[in-house]
């Protein structure tokens, strides 16, 4: 609750004390850490690796940066650092730069607390506002960082240029007594990168040779791409070596956790609708597809793989099943053949190699998808025995498509879908002893990726056109072949 003091007397009755931003964090940081409770709850993954390196920073009061690649949560890490800050804190009222009541900085601010004393006005600043950050491109200027001298407001109020007042403070300045994050730091000028020096070091700005130096109180913090980072000239060895701390960020280390996050920051209007129908086994396949890139030889992984393909192909995957629930007018349901409405969330978040553009970001994309499928199909299902042969129930089915096939359309409504899988009796059969208590709809989905696993294990063979899956045994997939070469 904002507090109802509004003047520096009435501050100082109240007893409040001035502290910095790094003593304000390292106090509300101690009472979280006794409290047993995280400052931001909603990053996961990082309990036992990040947080505890970012808690040593915070008590040490180090500026530090965050290393990891793309899609690893270091934006919304450093924007969560708020909750370590004060509710409130006041301010001189109509201070540009939020200047302590107690410990004024600039010259006018001087001025009133000597003119106006215990009745000088103070405003309050919540902590949602005292958080700035900037993108590091190559085109930030120090006049954007530090500020600049404006010679229209001199000329318009008829200020000389050594008036304190024609002074337009940049970001920096501005976020005193807040955190100031810069995301990408590598991609600064080297020479903007200087002038970051003095900053770190002193917490003093000049502002283009101006005649007045004040000292900030900003908490600085970054982030980087451990590539750019360690890459000679991406960034300066003397600012390396003024940022205290360095800590590593990192992917989910293992699936279920990568699911949680998808989960967690899916849309929240197809989460509310859609999440309770969808089966663990599609979030698994999702969250596969992502593991596997992050293992290709065909990307590169020194870009990474971002969290966010994974949440941007449930989306696609979700929405590639409700457009067709709406068009046949009937319940939504998952297909697998649905996993390949990811495509697109796949091919926008991975940079390919050499031998990945040769076979083309299509290619790779189903082969992404595949794999995923293979791995969580052989979790649930055993179809070979020790010694490699199928078993009986899935020899059936492989028999079943010796002289037969079924075709399956994207586009199928539930019935026909239904009707074109339950022909093959030894499928429904395998796929009620994995997954019991399935509507008929359910059930016919986990027979489709058991079908896809058999063909991701080469016993049975798949072609698509034009959204039609037609499943046939491997040997007429290789007569089919050899006639298309001959002719």
């Amino acid at each position: 609750m904002k507090p109802d003091i509004k003047t520096v007397g009435d501050l100082k009755r109240s007893g409040w004390k001035s502290k910095s931003v790094k003593e304000e964090m390292r106090d509300n940081l101690v009472h979280f850490l006794k409290d047993k409770k995280s400052f931001a709850p909603h990053i996961l993954g990082y309990q036992d690796t990040v947080f505890p390196q970012i808690h040593h920073a915070i008590l040490a009061k180090h500026d530090f940066i965050l290393l990891g690649l793309r899609g690893q949560g270091k934006s919304k890490l450093l924007k969560s650092l708020v909750a370590l800050l004060d509710e409130y804190i006041p301010y001189i009222s109509g201070s540009l730069i939020h200047e302590d009541p107690f410990m004024p900085l600039l010259s006018k601010s001087i001025e009133r607390v000597e003119m106006e004393g215990d009745e000088l006005p103070i405003d309050w600043l919540h902590r949602s506002q005292r958080f700035s950050e900037k993108l590091a491109t190559p085109d930030v200027s120090m006049a954007d960082l530090i500020g600049d001298i404006d010679p229209i407001k001199a000329a318009n109020q008829g200020l000389n240029l050594d008036n304190p007042e024609i002074l337009d403070f940049g970001l920096v300045p501005k976020a005193n007594r807040c955190i100031f994050a810069i995301n990408e730091l590598a991609d600064l000028q080297s020479r903007i990168q200087v002038g970051l020096f003095n900053i770190m070091e002193e917490k003093q700005i000049q502002i283009k040779g101006f005649p007045i130096q004040f000292k900030l109180d900003t908490v600085l913090v970054y982030s980087a791409n451990p590539e750019d980072y360690t890459a000679r000239g991406s960034i300066i060895t003397p600012l390396k070596d003024r940022i205290d701390s360095q800590i590593i960020t990192h992917y989910p280390i293992n699936r279920k956790l990568g699911i949680d996050i998808v989960k967690q920051e899916m849309d929240a209007a197809l989460k509310a609708k859609y999440s309770a129908l969808i089966p663990d086994y599609i979030f698994e396949i999702v969250e596969q597809i992502a593991i596997e890139a992050r293992k290709s030889e065909y990307i590169d992984q020194s870009s990474g793989v971002s969290a966010r393909l994974s949440i941007s192909s449930i989306e696609n995957i979700i929405c590639s099943a409700e457009s067709r629930s709406i068009r046949n007018n009937e319940e939504f349901n998952i297909r697998i053949s649905d996993l390949y409405a990811a495509i697109p969330s796949i091919t926008g978040k991975v940079e390919l190699l050499y031998e990945g553009e040769q076979e083309g970001s299509q290619k790779i994309s189903e082969g992404l998808i595949g794999l995923a499928i293979q791995r969580v199909f052989n979790e649930y299902f055993t179809p070979e025995d020790e010694k490699g042969d199928l078993n009986k129930d899935y020899q059936d089915i492989k028999d079943w498509f010796s002289d037969k096939k079924i075709s399956i359309d994207d586009q199928f409504n539930n019935a026909e879908y239904c009707k074109e899988l339950e022909q093959i009796k030894a499928l429904q059969k395998i796929a009620k002893q994995v997954f019991s208590k399935l509507t008929p709809i359910q059930l016919a989905s986990v027979m489709h990726l058991v079908l896809e696993g058999l063909v991701m294990t080469n016993h049975l063979s798949k072609f698509k056109t034009r959204g039609i899956n037609s499943y046939t045994d491997m040997m007429d997939s290789f007569f089919k072949d050899v006639i298309g070469k001959s002719s």
